[in-house]
């Protein structure tokens, strides 16, 4: 079982930044992709960014690159705490924001897939609540 709560969300205007977190605890093995989603009213969840923890490779949707970086910070655990408990913190650091960036931001954790499609919304078994991200003119 994967834990993860998000935070960060908020207001801005066009052309400024904010930096999404992500809590993520839990079973390392339901965690080998993390990514961030978004889903705007009335719109399909779509995938903005995601890393294989194991190598650290990170994937971008087109419409972010450039604008947006997905990183984590992992924290090992104690040595007599058992490898599920290793806690780990998704960023996702979104600069030069667009009014279309305005969203619910989801974090999620995922399993290793065959074949690789980390930015479908469907590839992942967990999800934290969303945290809206609202971009003016």
């Amino acid at each position: 079982q994967v834990h993860m709560v998000e935070s960060g969300g908020g207001s801005v205007q066009a052309g400024g930044s904010l930096r999404l977190s992500c809590s993520v605890s839990g079973d390392i093995y339901e965690r080998i992709y993390v990514g961030w989603f978004r889903q705007a009213p009335d719109e399909e969840r779509e995938g903005v960014a995601a890393i294989y923890t194991p190598g650290g490779a990170t994937y971008y949707n087109d419409s972010v690159k450039g604008r947006f970086t997905i990183s984590r910070d992992p924290v090992k655990a104690r040595l007599t705490v058992s490898q599920d408990d290793a806690k780990d913190t998704l960023y996702l650091l979104m600069d030069d924001l667009k009014p279309e960036d305005t969203a619910m931001y989801f974090c999620a954790a995922g399993r290793l897939m065959t074949p690789v499609q980390p930015l479908v919304p469907g590839r992942y078994q967990t999800w934290g609540q969303g945290t809206q991200v609202t971009v003016s003119t």
